[in-house]
């Protein structure tokens, strides 16, 4: 990279500038967000070999998934997002080529978002790193949340579970060539899908909590819970994506573990009360796996589930 104001440059040929929600957008002191609303907040850090590896992240994975996993939490509340800021930490072996196709993967995200990026900093570094803020709102200016579970709710998720895990662990395993062993495993984990309509219509639908799951069910569903909850969960095989099914009989492994554990699913878990439940249920790709019980702990199929998912400083 030549310069900042060479970057900057970069920046303006792909993305773009305002919208209805941003009246004063990047080049200021401080962007000025309006929209007469609350709104959502998000931030996620997105560190090389620590989310990524350049080996097998081509620079358009990297831009994608950057700003992906951050709309995923403006979906877990059943918001819209609207604007993001970006820290960029670059180290010096980053050209223009690269630059490029990092920006307009991650260009092409928002426009599909209808999202403005309304600021941000950048700075040398050792290792690639990216930290966004991210924007949302809704129509009502009420956001669905966790915590908000009662004995007796359904618990449902959108999305493949243990799917993610089974891309990545492949990737690790096979670089490149992992791609053509599981593909659509090795897809989930480069480029997720955020459930952004997914996430407004079970907000309209009257889902009482809602989130996303980044570090595996088994982490996620008790965050959901809150306090002196637990939940019974039944899961099956078949209820897997084919490529966990084939991922686990590869290298030995419970399919189900898999799916429990996970880790970057970014599929949308939830509860739903009983006079809610005709509603919840219609939305598309929806899942039903258990139920909100007054016991503390997890049960899978009837047994004790104590294994648990990601977790920065554990593992």
């Amino acid at each position: 990279m030549q310069s900042e104001e060479h970057f900057l440059e970069l920046l303006d040929t792909h993305f773009a500038l305002n919208n209805e929600f941003v009246s004063l957008g990047r080049g200021d002191d401080c962007a000025v967000l309006t929209g007469g609303k609350p709104y959502c907040v998000s931030t996620d850090l997105f560190l090389e070999d620590v989310h990524f590896r350049r080996s097998y992240f081509t620079p358009a994975d990297i831009g994608y998934k950057a700003l992906a996993v951050n709309i995923s939490d403006i979906a877990a509340m059943g918001a819209k997002p609207v604007a993001f800021t970006m820290d960029l930490m670059l180290p010096a072996d980053l050209d223009d080529d690269f630059l490029n196709e990092f920006l307009k993967s991650m260009a092409m995200l928002a426009r599909q978002n209808d999202m403005v990026l309304a600021g941000g900093d950048l700075s040398r570094a050792e290792k690639l790193g990216v930290s966004i803020t991210i924007f949302g709102v809704t129509g009502s200016g009420e956001f669905l949340q966790r915590g908000k579970c009662a004995p007796g709710d359904t618990l449902f998720t959108v999305g493949d579970l243990g799917l993610a895990r089974a891309g990545m662990l492949t990737l690790e395993a096979l670089g490149e060539k992992g791609r053509e062993a599981f593909p659509a495993a090795v897809l989930a984990h480069l480029r997720p899908k955020p459930k952004v309509m997914i996430g407004t219509l079970l907000k309209a639908a009257g889902a009482s909590s809602l989130m996303d799951v980044s570090d595996g069910l088994a982490r996620d569903l008790p965050r959901l819970l809150g306090p002196n909850l637990g939940a019974d969960i039944t899961l099956a095989p078949e209820q897997l994506n084919g490529n966990v099914l084939a991922f686990a009989l590869g290298v030995g492994e419970d399919p189900l573990q898999i799916a429990m554990l996970g880790g970057e699913d970014y599929a949308l878990l939830g509860a739903s009360s009983p006079d809610t439940l005709d509603k919840v249920s219609s939305v598309p790709g929806l899942t039903i796996i258990g139920t909100v019980t007054d016991t503390p702990g997890l049960r899978l199929n009837g047994e004790p589930f104590t294994a648990r998912g990601f977790d920065h400083f554990e593992n």
